[in-house]
């Protein structure tokens, strides 16, 4: 990329990082899919970093783009407050870490009329666990207009989502190798009447029973009892809800003495109640396990790599 075009982009994500309370380590260039130049920021919190890869061209300082680009990064520097960042459960009560994403979106080059990113998602469940499924997340053209720009801050969060919903559908199947595995991303997932991603219509119980198997796993588990952010705007999305909702759901599961709510009552670890129920969450997600592995469709097995 340009020097001019190199600064810009630069500048542009220092500024954004720092008012988020982030630090831009490091950057570099990069190539995406297609060989396309690309601008690797690497963002440090703390001791922990977290990569953000942008078109080494894309420009965000128009007003619609830029506050986008600064949400996202508030929402990132919140979530690196967890011990674990890069980790998230399903509703069927697998906890998943995600990495390896190739961002940004680049054409299909099977011929189809879509946009394709690339990405891992593995099992995290306190093992040396091998379990993972390399993921091609696609959305149709026409589907790709709902969507600001096909960067990372702009699609990361229903992309993860999509992921999330597809392993609950029994749609993904976690091994230990293999080829990449489709994640559509459509329609369905999306209200053009509420302009909004929707991808689980959930209710009080299931919700209470998310954050209890979340704080069990991601904080008890995988966080050396770390405190856990509970009301990720991204899980509100994955489980169609409010970040507020997610608060009073979080304050009656303290309630019930599973968890213990930091000062600001948007974090918790769990108790000695919900770390008790170790048997039980290792069953569900051996359940879990079962449920994706007979559903997943044989014929996926042996191709789809051009994606």
């Amino acid at each position: 990329m340009s020097t001019v075009a190199q600064t810009v982009l630069a500048g542009q994500v220092e500024a954004a990082a720092k008012s988020a309370g982030l630090v831009v380590v490091a950057s570099e260039e990069g190539k995406d899919f297609s060989g396309g130049p690309t601008a690797r920021f690497t963002l440090g919190l703390a001791a922990k970093t977290q990569t953000l890869e942008l078109s080494a061209a894309f420009d965000f300082s128009p007003g619609p783009l830029k506050s986008v680009v600064e949400s996202y990064l508030q929402e990132t520097a919140v979530r690196m407050k967890n011990p674990r960042p890069e980790c998230y459960m399903t509703l069927h009560g697998l906890p998943l870490s995600f990495g390896k994403f190739e961002w940004p979106f680049h054409a299909s080059t099977s011929g189809a009329d879509t946009y394709i990113v690339h990405g891992e998602t593995r099992l995290e469940d306190g093992n040396e666990s091998v379990l993972h499924a390399k993921v091609a997340a696609s959305m149709t053209v026409t589907f790709a207009e709902v969507v600001a720009a096909l960067e990372q801050p702009f699609a990361e969060s229903f992309i993860y989502n999509a992921v999330r919903k597809t392993m609950d559908q029994g749609q993904l199947e976690l091994v230990k190798s293999g080829n990449r595995q489709p994640v559509p991303v459509t329609t369905r997932y999306y209200s053009s009447k509420q302009k909004k991603f929707i991808f689980n219509d959930t209710t009080e119980a299931q919700r209470e029973g998310f954050l209890m198997a979340k704080v069990f796993w991601l904080s008890g588990v995988l966080g050396g009892g770390e405190p856990v952010w509970l009301v990720d705007p991204r899980d509100a999305q994955y489980l169609n809800t409010t970040v507020e909702e997610l608060r009073k759901t979080a304050a009656a599961v303290a309630g019930e003495g599973m968890i213990r709510l930091a000062a600001d009552t948007e974090f918790g670890t769990p108790t000695e109640a919900l770390m008790g129920l170790r048997d039980r969450y290792e069953q569900e997600l051996a359940d879990a396990l079962k449920f994706i592995k007979p559903s997943f469709n044989e014929e996926m097995r042996a191709g789809h790599t051009n994606m």
